[in-house]
């Protein structure tokens, strides 16, 4: 039997096994996640995350990133205070938003291991490919509703899993580091658990509002 990592609802049976992991889904918030004991260790994941080719100056990730970028742009001025959230080796929204005058917090267990970063609170936050690799989803939202002033945004991009796709095709679950994978349900389930007053997805980009 698993737990979910979200809401520690139990699970009594798998929903996918392969040579590398057994994933489960939870019937309470249908979060899709990998066996606690297939999470990779922190050198395992540092490791993964330096092969990462997150370049600022790379045209193709800054269009990726763009979402994210551009809802802020609308949503705030450049006076908002900001944190990026498991920046990572190349903080590339920072970088862009930064250029264009806001500012930003760099916050990363691995490369921006500020803590102080975590004392203060935001008008908004955003995660961009971070959620996903989660070990105790639970913790890290409560964290965001308590790091948001009241109305801020939650920003975050991934890749919504829903029932149309194939998971043993499913490339993104393929990366060691991805441990944990968000449904409509889950994000949904997020914003009545932690007191968002509403959440919008559109495609891979996700709006929590307090």
């Amino acid at each position: 039997m698993a737990s979910c990592p979200l809401c520690h609802s139990n699970i009594d049976k798998p929903f996918y096994i392969n040579d590398n992991a057994t994933f489960y889904k939870c019937g309470v918030c249908s979060l899709l996640s990998k066996s606690a004991q297939d999470f990779p260790s922190l050198s395992e994941e540092k490791e993964r995350y330096l092969y990462h080719n997150n370049n600022p100056s790379d045209n193709g990730y800054q269009e990726f990133v763009s979402p994210i970028v551009k809802a802020i742009e609308r949503d705030f001025s450049k006076e908002s205070k900001g944190l990026d959230f498991g920046a990572g080796t190349g903080p590339v929204v920072s970088k862009l938003l930064s250029e264009k005058g806001f500012s930003v917090t760099l916050y990363d267990a691995f490369f921006y291991p500020n803590e102080a970063a975590l004392n203060t609170r935001y008008d908004y936050i955003f995660c961009c490919e971070v959620i996903e690799h989660f070990h105790s989803p639970n913790e890290e939202f409560s964290l965001f509703k308590k790091l948001l002033k009241p109305n801020g945004k939650l920003y975050c991009m991934t890749s919504i899993y829903d029932s149309s796709i194939n998971f043993e095709n499913w490339y993104y679950k393929n990366d060691v580091t991805h441990v944990v994978f968000y449904t409509e349900r889950t994000l949904n389930w997020i914003q009545k658990k932690f007191d968002y007053s509403s959440v919008e997805i559109k495609d891979r980009l996700i709006v929590f509002s307090t």
